[in-house]
Formats: structure tokens, C-alpha cells, sequence
């Protein structure tokens, strides 16, 4: 491990970073959002189909 190396690869990375803009960020959460809330629904199905599933939880 070149720690030199390393630290230099991780300041070209951060000095490449931008803070996205208002908009890009709006875009992600919402993806982001839909993604839990699919999943949580998803779950949520799954839970209730076992419920009344003979033998189930």
C-alpha cells in the first residue's frame, strides 16, 4: 500500500468533485424516495399475503 500514492489519487478525486446543483439533487431524492417507498410497498405485500397465508407468520 503507497500511501503517498493514494493520498494523491484521493485529492485528484475531491478536487474532480462538485457540489451538484438544486436540481440534480431534487432528481436523486426523489429516485432515492421512490426506491424506499417500492421497497417498503413491496414488504408490505409480502407481509400481508403471508398474514393470510395458512401456516404463516
Amino acid at each position: 500500500m503507497d500511501v503517498p500514492y493514494d493520498l494523491t489519487s484521493y485529492v485528484r478525486v475531491l478536487k474532480l468533485a462538485s457540489t451538484p446543483s438544486w436540481q440534480e439533487f431534487s432528481q436523486v431524492a426523489k429516485i432515492a424516495g421512490a426506491g424506499i417507498l417500492l421497497v417498503g410497498l413491496l414488504g408490505f405485500l409480502i407481509f400481508v399475503v403471508m398474514t393470510f397465508v395458512p401456516g404463516g407468520v
